[in-house]
């Protein structure tokens, strides 16, 4: 299990009972989280004094619940990054804490290469590896389907002092900006994705990863430059193992290339307990 020991702001302080119990900078939040399948003990006092908890719906979707005031937005960092938090409809608060171990992963790789360095990040969220990748010295191509995502994210980029990199804010359909990448002749030292098990393109086009991924990778293989460093997927689907974004990377990216690849789950420390808490799986093929 991968993952990061330097968060200050973020703390997963417990889980149990299908939820979370964590502290984003002095906000505490209670989400559901399907691995938490534990019936430890709920001793830790910040249960029932918490700011805010998710319900969810058991039709589906869900509200959430206030206890406490909770800014419209605040902000929390890491390191030398910072980001924008706000409550969004579908239990998330616009940050996945776990992804750090791989904004460091990227980052070294970054800071190690001695030329300019192009980094595409598709299914780009609101920004956290873009950031990363900014701050370490490279050149972001960031997209993503979701005009509002990518609004968030030049926010952070803002916040974090980053807004004057090199960088190119894209709302669009991934595959479909690939292809045009592939036409242009356009090519990246470092490629990063992460995306959504089921979603829809600005124009509706329909995304369902088990179908999708492996032709994305395969495209994005043709737009990897001969010096490229590093291809990063990472997925919170449950049926696409490390392992299998493994075999996907080992069989369309580096066939060609020299390198190697590990996978692992990435997690959260529990204050609590003291272990770590599986939240999802990454695969990172590293080019000699």
């Amino acid at each position: 299990m991968r993952y990061s020991k330097d968060w200050i702001d973020y703390e997963l302080l417990d889980c149990s009972f299908g939820e979370r119990l964590e502290r984003w900078g002095n906000i505490i939040l209670i989400r559901p989280d399907p691995q938490a399948v534990f019936k430890t003990k709920r001793s830790d006092p910040r249960w029932k004094n918490a700011h805010a908890r998710y319900i969810r719906s058991k039709t589906g979707g869900g509200h959430w619940e206030t206890y406490k005031k909770v800014p419209d937005v605040w902000s929390i960092k890491y390191k030398d990054l910072t980001f924008n938090l706000k409550p969004m409809g579908f239990k998330h608060t616009g940050l996945f804490p776990e992804q750090a171990v791989n904004w460091d992963c990227v980052s070294d790789i970054i800071k190690k290469s001695e030329k300019p360095f192009k980094v595409l990040n598709l299914f780009a969220y609101t920004g956290g590896a873009t950031l990363a990748c900014l701050n370490a010295g490279a050149e972001v191509t960031h997209v993503d389907a979701s005009k509002g995502m990518v609004n968030w994210a030049k926010d952070n980029a803002k916040s974090a002092g980053l807004a004057e990199r090199p960088v190119r804010w894209l709302v669009d359909d991934c595959k479909k900006f690939v292809e045009r990448e592939i036409r242009r002749g356009k090519k990246y030292h470092g490629i990063i994705m992460d995306p959504p098990s089921y979603g829809r393109g600005p124009g509706g086009e329909v995304w369902k990863i088990e179908d999708e991924i492996f032709d994305l990778v395969s495209l994005c293989d043709e737009i990897l430059d001969e010096n490229a460093k590093f291809f990063l997927i990472n997925s919170y689907t449950a049926g696409l193992s490390p392992a299998v974004m493994e075999y996907i990377l080992g069989v369309s990216v580096l066939n060609k290339r020299e390198g190697k690849i590990s996978c692992d789950e990435i997690g959260l420390p529990v204050t609590k307990t003291g272990r770590v808490l599986p939240c999802g799986s990454s695969a990172i093929a590293v080019f000699n």
